[in-house]
């Protein structure tokens, strides 16, 4: 009885230790800040809306403290070790959350710069080539899930769509603190956020093919 009363607390004490684990990694610190940038949607959407100067600085800040994050969180789940599948999960939506939100806002108050004359598509263009790439992408990976390891691997995030991330952050970081400089503002500073946006959304298609056509590849073996 002795020994089976052991054999009894070793295998409890053992689930136990294996079951603490998965409850701590559930919320760790990476997965803390990308909850936080779900939670600064609202704030982004309410900041954008205020008149003055005061309202594009928080703007701005809250995208910016936004994209800093994005980069942290995988950055301490990687060298801590602190990976988890709800983080995994959590990750893409927040980035897909933010920069979807910031492009359709900076749609609704079109630019009107001397180098550009009046083009009220000159941001929708980009914002739903973007849009769309980011939504057909996640369907696709959702698709890629289901059909096992290789295709999976096959549409991890590569260069191109890491550059196209970087381009994208830097272009929609500068359009949102020249919004209010627009009218008459540094032409330059704006212009080359629109440049950046729509090299963004060629990378962003470009990538696009080189995952179908690796997608392809896999599929004729």
């Amino acid at each position: 009885m002795a020994a089976e009363t052991n054999v009894r607390e070793l295998s409890i004490s053992k689930n136990d230790r294996t079951s603490m684990p998965a409850n701590s990694k559930f919320l760790t610190l990476p997965t803390i800040l990308t909850l936080g940038r779900v939670a600064a949607v609202p704030l982004l959407v309410a900041t954008f809306y205020m008149d003055g100067w005061r309202g594009t600085v928080v703007t701005t800040s809250i995208f910016t403290a936004a994209a800093v994050t994005d980069w942290l969180d995988g950055y301490i789940a990687r060298k801590m070790k602190m990976k988890s599948t709800f983080g995994a999960f959590l990750d893409p939506v927040a980035d897909k959350l933010m920069v979807s939100a910031t492009l359709v806002l900076l749609c609704t108050r079109p630019l009107e710069v001397a180098v550009f004359g009046q083009v009220p598509w000159l941001l929708i263009i980009p914002s739903i080539t973007i849009i769309g790439r980011e939504i057909t992408m996640s369907a696709l990976r959702e698709w890629a899930a289901s059909q096992g390891s290789k295709l999976l691997e096959v549409v991890a995030v590569n260069n191109l769509g890491k550059w196209k991330t970087a381009t994208q952050m830097a272009a929609l970081i500068i359009l949102l603190a020249t919004r209010d400089c627009s009218h008459g503002g540094p032409a330059i500073l704006i212009g080359s956020g629109v440049v950046l946006l729509y090299i963004a959304a060629g990378l962003a298609l470009w990538s696009f093919v080189v995952y179908m056509r690796e997608i392809w590849k896999v599929l004729r073996r």
